[in-house]
C-alpha cells in the first residue's frame, strides 16, 4: 500500500489498531474460556 498523505497513513494505522484490538479481545476470550473449562466429574460410586 502506497501512502501518500497524513491522513492516508493515519487511517491505515487506525485500521491496523482496530484489527489487533479485535483479535486480542477474541484470543483473550478463548483464553478466558479454557481457563474456566472444567473436565467432567468421574462419577465415584
Amino acid at each position: 500500500m502506497e501512502i501518500h498523505t497524513l491522513h492516508e497513513f493515519m487511517l491505515h494505522t487506525k485500521n491496523i489498531t482496530y484489527l489487533l484490538m479485535g483479535a486480542t479481545l477474541v484470543g483473550f476470550v478463548c483464553y478466558w474460556l479454557f481457563l474456566t473449562g472444567r473436565d467432567k466429574k468421574i462419577r465415584k460410586y
